[in-house]
């Protein structure tokens, strides 16, 4: 283990992340968001095979015992990433990045519905502040469906990101069940793949010949994605989860600071105040499930009650 150096991972893999948003969003909508996924997955592609080579997983990293939960993994995955590309389209980078963060709060949610997780007064009590912080960046957008094709656009874009988060909270109920017999490298390597497959179903929807720019941009945003996910999986190799996970909040800071000089996007109070509720929410789910770890590796008492 080596903390620092996992946080400095981290903070790298989210940096990469934000620098792909802003690849994708400098498109400005006119490339399709089914044949951005293609760009983002084909071309993380080679990054990620150097990447297994240099972890030396490249032989084992396509074996797998159960195929068929890499293909739904990859059908919830590719909807997500599809649905936040849209949203980069139509939104704020800020107001997109904080309605993301509802991800880990319905995961909470979809746990507690499809493993049969016990969700007690400590989550409950993050999962109503996170969904209020929700509310408080999603109504004004909502409201924006009276002001004319841009608002239109806008509550539309709200609408489609918190779909993504959506099923980004679903692919992470894949990922609880299948990191029980499957590697990190193994479900990196097929998602890559399975999403790389699924975007070209949607070429009958009008995918666009893009221009040199925006092929540049778009080839930029793949190589991105795949070192990101490079960086986020090496993380957790040299810090446990409970200590990288909270750096993923970083990205808000990013998100204003890029959205900001570049693309003179401003911050509403709603989305300021919302996006630190849905922070405090996620810090505060982090916190009880690294407690959750440290009490399930400790020997239970005879008669106490399990944790939860």
């Amino acid at each position: 283990m080596n903390p620092p150096l996992g946080i400095a991972l981290k903070l790298g893999a989210v940096t990469t992340f934000v620098a792909m948003q802003v690849l994708i969003k400098s498109t400005e909508g006119r490339v399709p968001p089914g044949e951005v996924v293609f760009f983002r997955s084909f071309f993380a592609f080679p990054v990620i095979i150097f990447w297994l080579a240099w972890t030396h997983e490249l032989r084992v990293g396509w074996r797998t015992d159960n195929p068929m939960s890499h293909v739904w993994r990859g059908v919830v995955g590719t909807s997500a990433m599809g649905l936040s590309f849209a949203g980069l389209q139509l939104l704020p980078l800020s107001e997109v990045t904080a309605l993301s963060y509802a991800m880990p709060i319905l995961t909470v949610i979809f746990a507690a519905m499809f493993l049969g997780e016990q969700v007690r007064l400590v989550r409950i009590f993050a999962v109503a502040l996170g969904m209020t912080g929700v509310v408080i960046v999603l109504a004004p957008q909502l409201g924006a469906f009276t002001e004319g094709e841009a608002g239109a656009g806008r509550a539309l874009g709200a609408v489609v990101v918190l779909m993504g988060a959506t099923f980004a909270a679903l692919a992470q109920i894949f990922l609880r069940k299948m990191v029980a017999t499957e590697r990190a490298a193994t479900v990196v390597f097929y998602f890559t793949v399975s999403s790389t497959l699924f975007s070209l179903l949607t070429i009958p929807f009008g995918w666009v010949l893009p221009s040199g720019t925006d092929v540049a941009l778009l080839v930029g945003a793949g190589l991105l994605g795949g070192v990101g996910q490079g960086l986020l999986t090496s993380a957790y190799r040299f810090a446990h989860a409970s200590l990288v996970a909270p750096f993923d909040y970083a990205s808000m800071i990013f998100a204003i600071a890029i959205g900001y000089f570049l693309f003179a996007e401003i911050p509403t109070s709603q989305t300021l105040a919302g996006g630190a509720l849905v922070v405090a929410a996620g810090i505060l789910i982090i916190w009880r499930e690294s407690r959750l770890g440290m009490n399930r590796d400790r020997p239970r008492r005879a008669g106490s009650p399990p944790q939860g």
